[in-house]
C-alpha cells in the first residue's frame, strides 16, 4: 500500500473522539433527532429522539484528513479523485436535505423518492460519460478479461452508483451495522485499489477512518445514527471508487450485504403484489426479518460484519489472482 502507516485511516477516528461529543450535545440541543418509521419494529419505537446526521461528522473528518494529505502530497490530485469527491458532496448534500425535511416534518419521509433518484442519475451518469470519453467503457471482469460497454458504460454507471447508494442506505437499520460493515467494504477497496490508483486507496481509507470513529459512538445501544447524509453519500462514494477503479463487479463481493438487503427488499415487495397480501420475509430489509425472528439486534450486526469480513477478503485475494 502507499501509505503503510495508519494515520489515513486512525487521523478520522480520532478526530471523531475528539468532535463527536460536543457533537452529539449540539444535535440533542437542536432536538435533531431520528423519526422511527411507522411500520418498524416495536423495539425501534425506544430509538426515537437519538440524534442523527452522524454522517456528516463522517464526511468532514474524513474530508479534512484528505486534504491534509494532499497538501502533503499534491501529485495524488487528479480527475479520478476529483469525480470521487464531487459525488461524496453531492450525495451527501441529498441525504443532508433529506433528514433535515425529516426533522422539520417531523416523521420518517424527507425527500421524494423521484428526486433522489434524479440527482443520482445524473452525477453517476455524468461519471459514466466521462469514463466513456476516457475509453473507460469497458467492464472488466474477474480477472484480465473486460467486455466493452460503449455507448452503454453511462447507464451500466448509473445503475452501479445509484445501486450501491441506496443499497447501503437501505443497510443503515441497526445500531452498528452500516458503520460496521462500511467500514470493512471501504478497506476492501483500499486493498484493490492500493496498486495503479494511489488517490483513490487514500480516500477508501479517509472514509473508512471516519466509519470507525463513527462506531465508537453508534455501537449498541448508538449514541448516534448515521442518517441518509452518510449512507447515500457513502454508498455513493463505493460505487463510484468501483466504476472508477475498474472493480466493478468485486462490488458484488465487497457489498455483499448490501446486494442481500435490497434484494431482500425486492423479493418482498414482489412477492407482496403477486401473491396480494402475503409477504415472503417477516418484515425487509433483511436484518429486520431475523429482528423479528428472535435475533438480538447485536447479533444481526456481528453476523453480517463477520459476513461482510469473509467476502471482502475473498475479493482481495481473488483481485490478487487476476
Amino acid at each position: 500500500m502507499l501509505y503503510p502507516n495508519p494515520f489515513p485511516l486512525f487521523i478520522p477516528a480520532m478526530l471523531w473522539l475528539i468532535l463527536g461529543p460536543p457533537y452529539i450535545r449540539i444535535l440533542k440541543e437542536k432536538t435533531f433527532g431520528q423519526y422511527i418509521r411507522e411500520d418498524g419494529p416495536e423495539s425501534h419505537k425506544k430509538k426515537a429522539g437519538t440524534p442523527t446526521m452522524g454522517g456528516l461528522l463522517i464526511l468532514v473528518t474524513a474530508l479534512l484528513t484528505l486534504a491534509g494529505f494532499l497538501i502533503w502530497k499534491p501529485g495524488l490530485i487528479n480527475m479520478e479523485l476529483g469525480w470521487a469527491v464531487l459525488l461524496l458532496l453531492v450525495f451527501a448534500l441529498m441525504g443532508f436535505s433529506d433528514d433535515y425535511l425529516k426533522i422539520a416534518k417531523k416523521k420518517n419521509k424527507g425527500l421524494s423518492g423521484w428526486s433522489k433518484l434524479l440527482f443520482q442519475v445524473v452525477f453517476s451518469g455524468g461519471l459514466g460519460v466521462w469514463m466513456m470519453w476516457q475509453g473507460g467503457s469497458s467492464l472488466s471482469l474477474f480477472g484480465p478479461h473486460a467486455i466493452n460497454l460503449g455507448w452503454l458504460y453511462p447507464l451500466f454507471a448509473v445503475l452501479v452508483i445509484t445501486g450501491a447508494s441506496n443499497a447501503y442506505n437501505l443497510t443503515d437499520g441497526l445500531d452498528g451495522l452500516a458503520g460496521g460493515t462500511g467500514f470493512v467494504s471501504l478497506i476492501g477497496f483500499a486493498f484493490l485499489l492500493s496498486v495503479g490508483h494511489p488517490s483513490l486507496m487514500l480516500f477508501a481509507l479517509v472514509l473508512a477512518g471516519g466509519c470507525l470513529g463513527f462506531l465508537v459512538f453508534n455501537r449498541y445501544p448508538a449514541r448516534i445514527f448515521m442518517g441518509d447524509t452518510g449512507s447515500l453519500a457513502i454508498g455513493g462514494a463505493m460505487g463510484a471508487m468501483a466504476i472508477l477503479g475498474k472493480v466493478e463487479l468485486y462490488l458484488l463481493l465487497l457489498g455483499a450485504i448490501y446486494v442481500l438487503e435490497t434484494l431482500c427488499v425486492i423479493l418482498q415487495v414482489s412477492y407482496f403484489k403477486l401473491t396480494k397480501g402475503k409477504r415472503l420475509f417477516k418484515m425487509s430489509p433483511l436484518h429486520h426479518h431475523f429482528e423479528l425472528s428472535g435475533w438480538k439486534e447485536p447479533t444481526i450486526v456481528f453476523t453480517f460484519t463477520m459476513t461482510q469480513i469473509l467476502l471482502s477478503v475473498i475479493a482481495v485475494l481473488l483481485y490478487n489472482r487476476s
